[in-house]
C-alpha cells in the first residue's frame, strides 16, 4: 500500500504544475450581518487611533462575517493567538458535550438564558474580553447554531495570516511518516517558499485505495474509487464504427 500512496506523488506533481485541478468549494452568496461597529464592539478597549485591518481571505456568508469580524478585532488588540486557542477549546469543549452541543443548537431557547450561559461559560474559561464579547454577540443574534462553522473559518483566517496552507490528504490508510514528508515536499515545490504546509489526514475505505489531495478550494483525486469510475463510464459507451 505504501508503494501505491508514493507511486502517485510524481503524478500528483505533474497535475498540479499543469493545472488539472477542479473547484471544490461552493461560492456562497454574501449576506451583510456584521459592520464595523460590531466589530468595534468586540475590543476591550477603542485605540486612540482607529487602526485599519484587512481580513486576507474575503469570506461571504454568515459565518464568513462573523469570522472576518473577530478576526479585524483580534488583531487590532494583537490577541490573535489568544483569541483563536479559546475559539477553539469553546468548539472541542462542545463536541465532547452533547448537552452543551445541543443548548447551542436549540433555537427555542430564549436569548437572556442563552447570554447568561455563555457569560459563564467564559468566566469560568477566563476567556479575553473579545472572545467573550463576540460570543455574546453570537448568543445575542441566535447564531450559536453556527459557531463551528464560524471558528472553521475564523481558523481560515488565522492560517492565512500566518502565510499557512492547510492541506487535506485523504487514504485507506494512515501516511506513513517518509510518505507525508514527500506530499510536503510536493505541495511546498507547487506552492512556493513562502507558504508554510500543513498536512492534515483522513482515513477513507471507499476511495479504495490512491490517495485524494484538496488544499486552496482545489481537489486532486487519484483515488482507485474515482479511476474505476471513469473507467466503468468509459466501457459503457457505445463503440462506434469506422464502415458507417
Amino acid at each position: 500500500m505504501a508503494g501505491r500512496l508514493r507511486s502517485g506523488f510524481p503524478l500528483l506533481r505533474r497535475a498540479l504544475t499543469a493545472g488539472n485541478l477542479s473547484s471544490a468549494e461552493r461560492s456562497v452568496a454574501p449576506e451583510s450581518v456584521l459592520c464595523h461597529q460590531s466589530a468595534r464592539n468586540y475590543a476591550s478597549a477603542a485605540p486612540a487611533k482607529e487602526q485599519k485591518v484587512k481580513v486576507p481571505v474575503t469570506m461571504f456568508g454568515v459565518s464568513g462575517n462573523y469570522a472576518s469580524a473577530l478576526y479585524i478585532a483580534a488583531v487590532k488588540a494583537n490577541a490573535l493567538d489568544k483569541v483563536e486557542s479559546e475559539f477553539l477549546s469553546l468548539i472541542e469543549a462542545s463536541k465532547k458535550s452533547p448537552t452543551f452541543s445541543q443548548f447551542m443548537k436549540d433555537l427555542s431557547v430564549d436569548t437572556d438564558t442563552r447570554v447568561k450561559a455563555i457569560n459563564d461559560i467564559c468566566g469560568q474559561a477566563k476567556f479575553s474580553d473579545i472572545t467573550k464579547n463576540f460570543l455574546v454577540v453570537v448568543a445575542e443574534s441566535g447564531r450559536l447554531g453556527h459557531i463551528e462553522r464560524m471558528a472553521q473559518r475564523f481558523s481560515e483566517l488565522t492560517m492565512a495570516h500566518r502565510g499557512e496552507v492547510k492541506a487535506t490528504v485523504t487514504t485507506v490508510i494512515s501516511l506513513p511518516p517518509e510518505e507525508e514528508k514527500e506530499l510536503k515536499e510536493t505541495l511546498q515545490y507547487i506552492l512556493g517558499q513562502g507558504k508554510k504546509i500543513k498536512v492534515e489526514q483522513k482515513i477513507d475505505p471507499s476511495i479504495l485505495g490512491g490517495l485524494v489531495v484538496e488544499f486552496e478550494k482545489k481537489v486532486f483525486d487519484m483515488s482507485i474509487r474515482t479511476r474505476a469510475a471513469q473507467m466503468e463510464r468509459f466501457l459503457r459507451q457505445p463503440i462506434s464504427s469506422d464502415g458507417n
